[in-house]
């Protein structure tokens, strides 16, 4: 992500035409859930990225990133077909395969979560063992490609384990974009989320509410998208209660447009989205 302190002058040269936007780059992350104490809510598994990294240095995520061009290859599949997720998300069924692929994978590679059982119906127990750990660590060094995994362990991709949330491309000004799609996923049984990303620092599950609070305090640092899709999950009372209202989102792509004002501080709004606010950086 682009230093703030260069914003200004991209802002600046994108209005005047001098600066040609990146391409945005497919990408896929999971809002992982599981429920808490009766009456709590759901709880939603977050990451705090390296200071060091690129892209959203020190911000709290979920699991994800970008499409890998391997995640196009065919996979056992369960759950609902090609097609269907390609008119779901609006793209190609290639592409909506990858972005699919890439949402499971990032989510097994970031938390040791793997959303693939061997038939459909069914999803794999404690992933933590050596031998898994040793597969994840070869997924994520790009040494093993994810069609690669399923096939060796004769497992099929649960895709109907996910349910979109949204969809998030990256301002114009920034030097690195994404065309991100934000699904949600249940903790499969037997599973655990594990602080196993070499991209992160620390792992927490909080309620949507407390990392809302936390990032208000000053505590937390998220990017607008995160928080705008915590603040989705408020309403609801379980991770069941969000995954059946996935059904109605508008995943019509949400980008922000950028100018400056008097003081030549770059203002961030999002025309048609009435819940999300201005914001001056």
């Amino acid at each position: 992500m682009t230093s703030m302190n260069g914003w200004a002058e991209r802002v600046r040269a994108l209005a005047a035409g001098e600066l040609v936007p990146a391409e945005p780059r497919p990408a896929a992350t999971v809002l992982l859930l599981r429920d808490g104490a009766p009456g709590a809510g759901p709880s939603v598994h977050l990451l705090r990225r390296r200071g060091s990294m690129a892209f959203a240095g020190g911000m709290y995520a979920y699991p994800g990133g970008g499409v890998d061009p391997r995640d196009e290859r065919p996979v056992g599949w369960a759950g609902p077909p090609l097609e269907r997720w390609a008119r779901l998300l609006g793209v190609p069924e290639a592409r909506a395969q990858a972005v699919v692929c890439a949402a499971v994978r990032e989510t097994f590679e970031e938390a040791g979560v793997l959303l693939a059982g061997p038939e459909a119906g069914t999803v794999v127990g404690d992933t933590s063992g050596a031998g898994w750990e040793a597969d994840r660590a070869a997924l994520a060094a790009h040494e093993l490609g994810f069609a690669e995994l399923l096939a060796r362990r004769g497992l099929v991709l649960r895709s109907d384990l996910l349910a979109p949330w949204a969809r998030w491309i990256t301002p114009e000004f920034e030097e690195r974009r994404y065309d991100t799609w934000f699904f949600l996923a249940v903790l499969p049984p037997g599973q655990r989320a594990r602080d196993v990303s070499g991209e992160a620092d620390r792992t927490v599950w909080l309620r949507p509410a407390d990392a809302l609070a936390g990032h208000e305090r000053g505590e937390l640092a998220m990017l607008p998208p995160t928080r705008a899709t915590l603040r989705a999950l408020l309403p609801y009372g379980s991770a069941a209660e969000a995954l059946a209202a996935a059904p109605g989102r508008d995943l019509s792509p949400v980008i922000a447009q950028a100018e400056l004002d008097g003081a030549g501080r770059v203002v961030l709004s999002w025309p048609g989205r009435d819940d999300l606010s201005r914001e001056v950086r």
